[in-house]
């Protein structure tokens, strides 16, 4: 029973963090459009991948001999 006397205050004080991250977030404008990031992941910009791997895929690479 001498548990909650601890238990208690600690999760009303966890209560409080969330809510200021939360506060936060909303004050740095976290929310703001998510719609068009959700769309930017999945069009995603697959050119400037491939051209850093068709760089890379030109010569293999070998480490130096000691």
């Amino acid at each position: 029973m001498d548990i909650l006397y601890l238990l208690i205050p600690l999760s009303a004080v966890l209560v409080l963090a969330i809510i200021g991250v939360f506060g936060w977030a909303l004050h740095n404008d976290q929310f703001d459009d998510l719609d068009d990031e959700g769309k930017r992941i999945l069009e995603g910009d697959a050119a400037t991948v491939d051209t850093d791997q068709s760089v890379a895929a030109g010569v293999p690479e070998q480490s130096p001999k000691t």
